[in-house]
């Protein structure tokens, strides 16, 4: 995803940037895949957001308001959380504490570490 977040075309992608996440949630339990590898989701209220298996790699999560989500099944690889409220989160274990600080703080992408 070389070329920078972008807005996607997809109706699950919509319902995100609605902050409809009680619906967005409910289709994707229902079986309705979605990606949102590359995607624009900046400064919006994701609180409550299922996360589980979800595709965020290299997607913009600057200014975002997370708290509470679960993000350790999902992919963050390349994704930026500048600015992000992140209080109460669980995230992947091969992402360490100081990539998670330097994305916040300095908007590096999220790199996850090998081991």
């Amino acid at each position: 995803m070389n070329n920078g977040p972008r807005v996607l075309d997809h109706p699950l992608y919509v319902l995100l940037r609605e902050e409809n996440i009680a619906e967005f949630n409910r289709r994707r339990a229902n079986g309705e895949p979605v990606s949102l590898a590359g995607a624009m989701l900046r400064s919006l209220d994701l609180r409550g957001l299922d996360a589980d298996g979800l595709d965020l790699r290299d997607a913009c999560l600057r200014g975002c308001d997370l708290r509470g989500i679960d993000f350790r099944t999902a992919r963050l690889e390349g994704a930026t959380l500048t600015e992000a409220r992140v209080s109460g989160c669980y995230f992947p274990g091969a992402l360490s504490a100081e990539e998670i600080r330097l994305s916040l703080e300095k908007g590096t992408r999220l790199r996850l570490s090998a081991g």
